[in-house]
């Protein structure tokens, strides 16, 4: 539904106070978005219910980071990433966001879990910094290398500064 969407520089904010809630399926199917979520994503709860989450993911988002996110949830574990989602309209919104698996009773997964916030403004400016080098080594790699590409990247950026994924995120 959004590959049809050409994005814009027309930036939403978040209040200080606002929190975004969103529920998924297994596959990522969107299955409860709250009421700022709906405003802010631009779309109605209708077309939101049943779809990807990904109908929000703007394309200066590296794949890279869904690929690690996967991969932490998969280990059943949580993540923190700051992420730049696109409206309906074409216009974006950062966030910082909190992704964790929903257990059953036995400790299956069942779904996915997310809040998201506003991010400090100051880390903005780094993360759009490593999300292009990001980027720019999933264009090299091309469409099947990319998610690989640009997380080799972020594994080599954070080697390089001595601190785990989490340490830089949440330190930012």
């Amino acid at each position: 539904m959004h590959g049809k969407i050409t994005p814009t520089d027309k930036e939403r904010a978040l209040h200080d106070d606002d929190f975004i809630v969103s529920k998924t399926d297994l596959k990522g199917r969107i299955l409860y978005g709250n009421r700022i979520f709906i405003e802010l994503s631009g779309y109605s709860e209708r077309e939101l219910l049943s779809e990807q989450h990904s109908i929000v993911r703007h394309p200066e988002m590296p794949r890279g980071v869904f690929k690690l996110m996967w991969e932490m949830l998969g280990r059943k574990k949580e993540m923190f990433a700051y992420l730049k989602n696109m409206s309906k309209d074409g216009g974006f919104y950062w966030t910082f966001g909190h992704v964790t698996p929903s257990f059953d009773d036995r400790g299956n997964v069942t779904g996915y879990y997310s809040v998201r916030r506003k991010p400090k403004a100051a880390a903005i400016p780094v993360i759009v910094g490593l999300y292009r080098a990001m980027l720019e080594q999933e264009r090299k790699a091309g469409e099947q290398g990319a998610p690989d590409a640009s997380l080799n990247y972020l594994n080599h950026f954070l080697e390089q500064r001595g601190v785990s994924y989490e340490e830089f995120v949440l330190g930012l």
